[in-house]
């Protein structure tokens, strides 16, 4: 509801994130858990390698997943295994 009293239908969800609602109980508690291991890492963690067995056992046809922290770098690794798969320098 808006400050006018107005209702609306989120669609969006969060962008995924808040399918369970605002301020979900468990959602946070594991928010909570997982930052208190620290937020951001440079390299792999064993909680990713785990996340990366879920998301490939819900679809079993993926083969490799990698996670990124931005859409930029989402782009940047599709572009470089572009290159690598047609084995060119450039696009």
């Amino acid at each position: 509801m808006d400050a006018d009293g107005n209702n609306y239908i989120d669609y969006i969800g969060s962008w995924g994130p808040m399918i369970l609602g605002h301020a979900f109980p468990e959602v946070v508690e594991a928010i909570t858990s997982a930052a208190a291991n620290s937020a951001s890492f440079g390299a792999s963690t064993p909680a990713e390698a785990d996340l990366a067995e879920l998301v490939i056992s819900a679809f079993p046809h993926m083969q490799k997943v990698r996670f990124v922290s931005s859409g930029t770098e989402a782009t940047m690794s599709a572009i470089r295994l572009a290159r690598a798969y047609t084995k060119r320098n450039t696009l």
